[in-house]
Parts: structure tokens; C-alpha cells; sequence
């Protein structure tokens, strides 16, 4: 499936090495580079830190293709309603609870 229906949404990328992006969806190419618009990292904490989540505002953004493992489409007044200094979560990949 191409990403050019997503061109103008806001989309939500996890990365190989497992950030995780939230910006609107610019640009694309049949590589999967992607250039995104207004791009937040949002950077989960773990369960029992005493740190907040975080968001660190990035601007324009442009993440390589071979770099994008997962992108999807975020429903906006959902993700609008989360206090995401809040959230906390496993590290993606992480075996440590296997």
C-alpha cells in the first residue's frame, strides 16, 4: 500500500531503533523516505520512572525509508484527549519482561 493516501494527515512512525514520531505526513517516496511536517518525538517513559513522558518538538523532519518500521494513521481527537506526560510503557524491543 502507498503512503500517498496519508499525504496531508497526521501519521505516527516507529523507527528501527524505536522512537517514536508523530507529525503530518508531507511528503513521500517509493522507498518509504518520508518528510514530516510540525514532527514531535514523543519519548515514553517506563513503568516505575519517577521522570514524565516527554515531547521534544522537532520541526520539519525527514526519516529514511529504511529507517521507518511501522506507519499509521492517528485519530486526531483521540490523541488529542491523552496526557502523553502520563503515559508510561515498555521500551519497544525490549525482552526484558519475556
Amino acid at each position: 500500500m502507498s503512503l500517498q493516501a496519508y499525504i496531508n494527515k497526521k501519521v505516527l512512525i516507529i523507527t528501527v531503533d524505536g522512537r517514536t514520531l508523530v507529525g503530518t505526513l508531507l511528503s513521500c517516496d517509493q522507498v518509504t523516505n518520508v518528510v514530516l511536517k510540525a514532527a514531535v518525538e514523543r519519548v515514553i517513559r517506563e513503568h516505575g520512572s519517577e521522570k514524565a513522558s516527554e515531547e521534544h518538538p522537532l520541526g520539519n523532519y525527514l526519516i529514511r525509508g529504511d529507517n521507518v518500521v511501522v506507519c499509521g494513521l492517528v485519530d486526531e481527537a483521540l490523541d488529542a484527549s491523552i496526557d502523553w506526560t502520563k503515559v508510561r510503557g515498555d521500551v519497544i524491543g525490549s525482552t526484558k519482561n519475556i
